[in-house]
């Protein structure tokens, strides 16, 4: 889509300090890091938010989270401890609507968020 960012950076067509690229993912440092690693993981493929996810992206989505359980190994971040996060909607917070995973570690976190 071109009007999407994120379909963009996934294009080379931004600037983004990409940390992970494969043929499915692209993965990036967060411009407004809410922790010292943050890092946001997409899909090539553009689907707007986890409520539009198909059966046929399941395979997408399950290598998105071992991506990034990758990177928290290589941020040295697993023995901390990081967190996940996936957002639907502008009530959780979505403001890309490209599906994005966010990887947060480095620091201690509270619950419940938000």
């Amino acid at each position: 889509m071109p009007e999407c960012v994120f379909c963009r950076i996934a294009a080379g067509e931004i600037p983004a300090r990409v940390v992970f690229s494969d043929d499915r993912v692209v993965a990036f440092r967060d411009l407004n890091p809410q922790a010292p690693t943050h890092i946001l993981l997409i899909p090539r493929e553009h689907i707007a938010s986890i409520a539009d996810a198909q059966a046929q992206h399941e395979p997408l989505l399950g290598h998105l989270v071992l991506v990034a359980a990758e990177l928290a190994r290589q941020e040295a971040v697993v023995e901390s401890g990081y967190r996940l996060v996936l957002n639907h909607g502008p009530d959780a917070g979505q403001s890309v609507f490209h599906i994005h995973l966010h990887l947060l570690g480095g620091r201690k976190f509270t619950w419940p968020p938000g």
